[in-house]
């Protein structure tokens, strides 16, 4: 009962922690920089060798630069369709850390094999990834479900905002050395195509590597629940989530705060997605035509940065509460489109681009941080997992609506900062709506369940 009940232990609240400092290589190394030049460079050598302009995968003919694309959008769909019911095996079984520890294992050693995609392999960069992207989000919802278990309430602010701190540095400091070593790579006698190879089997190694800490600080709050007869885990997993889906409505609050962050947190997610794009498209066309070595900069910047605006975001919830804190991060969300679509359109536009990038990197982890912290505070004992499948799903289902309005504005305006500003849609509701949430009543509502589950545990 003693790993029950036990919060605040610095040493597991560390480990836990090293787990965003370990994972966060595959999202900045091979999701944001490395992957997607690659296997669309290789594709479509593999699409001129054969005189056409696309590649065949599965015999559907698919141009080359959309083909990881396609792979993200599916291993997308794939997590809203296994989540769930992963989380309700999880709680059901108390095999959460087991989990989390398989599906860690499982993504780490897809993105580890990504150093074999080469030549007419491309195909396989897009397979692996599928798969390391689906173990990625199925253990960070075991992950987060942990955050209730290890930090008491007046706590989970601050941990949180920890994680994420130290999921931006590891991150960053991977990332920095993967990109030294891809400049000076043909100094070292390595060819770049070898050197991006080697690059994106590191993000494997570190989130492997430095799992084990994570694996050996935290503990099993439970012990494993045996199945009954003639049940299977993945049979109870469906009753149980079908239970839960049946329960939910005596959580509106918590409903209601899920909907506020499934807008802001697309709005979030797409203007993380199209900085990029924004920052390299022509002068004509909206954008701001900024090189190649400058984008780099400010990413490693904003990785930098963001570790500190992760920890001083954890302070001010704490100063003015979390759903304050949020909302004070959703104004500065606004500023920073608003200013993309009016500034940085002379001479200094790089030195502008800069500190909105510095802005992004301060709310950018608080946000995320604190909106994790806060939901961990409105989930019944015993639903964490599953909860927490919602929560990711929220994150990653519905991102395709932001790019989607971003995609509609640009067509119809033809004009980059218009279809930016369009994205102030997803922060003015998020503004509607989060004041609404009444965070006393999802904590009590939370609370309530949790003692009556107590009730029927003691009988």
């Amino acid at each position: 009962m003693a790993n029950e009940t036990m919060v605040n232990d610095r040493r597991e609240i560390n480990g836990w922690a090293m787990y965003d400092w370990a994972n966060s290589a595959f999202s900045t190394t091979v999701g944001t920089v490395f992957l997607g030049p690659y296997v669309a460079g290789l594709a479509r050598s593999a699409a001129e060798a054969m005189g056409s302009e696309t590649v065949s995968f599965l015999g559907i003919p698919v141009a080359p630069d959309s083909f990881l694309p396609y792979c993200i959008s599916l291993s997308v769909g794939l997590q809203v369709l296994f989540l769930p019911i992963l989380g309700a095996i999880a709680d059901y079984s108390h095999l959460r850390k087991a989990m989390m520890r398989l599906f860690a294992t499982i993504g780490a050693i897809a993105t580890i094999l990504l150093f074999f995609v080469t030549g007419n392999l491309w195909w396989l960069g897009g397979v692996l990834y599928m798969l390391a992207n689906l173990s990625f989000g199925a253990a960070i919802v075991f992950y987060n479900a942990y955050l209730p278990d290890i930090a008491s309430e007046e706590e989970r602010d601050r941990v949180s905002s920890y994680g994420w701190a130290m999921g931006y540095l590891g991150g960053g400091i991977l990332l920095a050395l993967n990109l030294a070593f891809f400049i000076f790579s043909e100094d070292l006698g390595v060819p770049a195509d070898l050197a991006v190879r080697i690059n994106l089997a590191s993000a494997g190694l570190w989130w492997l590597g430095f799992s084990f800490i994570t694996w050996s600080r935290l503990r099993s709050r439970k012990a494993a629940r045996a199945l009954p007869a003639g049940e299977t885990y993945v049979s109870i997993g469906f009753k149980q989530l079908k239970k839960t889906v049946g329960e939910v409505k005596k959580f509106p609050e918590t409903l209601k705060f899920l909907l506020a962050y499934f807008l802001y947190n697309d709005g979030i997610q797409t203007v993380i997605a199209v900085s990029s794009t924004f920052a390299a498209a022509p002068l004509i066309q909206g954008g701001l035509e900024l090189p190649q070595d400058t984008l780099i900069a400010v990413i490693l910047m904003i990785q930098f940065v963001a570790f500190g605006g992760a920890l001083f975001w954890g302070k001010l919830a704490q100063w003015i509460g979390a759903k304050q804190a949020i909302i004070v991060s959703l104004v500065i969300w606004s500023g920073v489109v608003i200013y993309a679509y009016s500034g940085m359109k002379g001479p200094s536009a790089t030195t502008e681009f800069f500190i909105l990038g510095m802005f992004i990197a301060i709310v950018l982890g608080g946000s995320q941080a604190i909106s994790r912290s806060l939901f961990a505070q409105m989930i019944p004992n015993g639903k964490e997992a599953e909860f927490f499948s919602f929560y990711e799903i929220s994150e990653r289902g519905t991102s395709w609506i932001g790019p989607l309005v971003f995609g509609l504005a640009n067509q119809m305006f033809g004009n980059l900062r218009f279809a930016i500003l369009s994205l102030i849609f997803f922060f003015i509701l998020g503004l509607l709506l989060l004041p609404r949430v009444n965070v006393s009543k999802a904590i009590a509502d939370a609370k309530i369940t949790r003692q009556i589950n107590k009730k029927r545990h003691a009988q």
